[in-house]
């Protein structure tokens, strides 16, 4: 399960960053889809502080598991969170990112409880 954890949680990790380096440079197509949703530019650095956090949160865990559980947790709630904004603005063809990034973070949070 160690090893599982890692593969998923470095994998997740990426693209945490890769999304909160979209948000906090401003990347047209991210900032298209986001205000098309309702989110305003003020929220943008402050999102991308959350995907950075739960990318070092998944990484730490690696090396102190509690963390990484908690990382895990949080970032089902982040996408929770924009599932909700997705559907609150009835943007149906923006659910499967967010939908199926909360499905991969449940991997290293079940991994994760399993390794303790």
């Amino acid at each position: 399960m160690f090893i599982a954890y890692v593969v998923v949680a470095s994998l997740l990790a990426l693209a945490l960053i890769g999304s909160g380096r979209a948000k906090l440079v401003r990347d047209e197509k991210v900032t298209e889809g986001m205000h098309k949703i309702g989110v305003p530019d003020s929220w943008f650095p402050r999102l991308s502080a959350l995907e950075f956090a739960g990318a070092l949160g998944l990484i730490a865990g690696i090396f102190y598991r509690p963390l990484g559980i908690a990382a895990s947790a949080g970032i089902i709630l982040y996408f929770i969170g924009a599932i909700a904004t997705h559907l609150r603005a009835k943007d149906t063809k923006g659910l499967p990112m967010p939908a199926v990034l909360m499905a991969v973070a449940a991997a290293p949070l079940l991994f994760g409880i399993a390794t303790v």
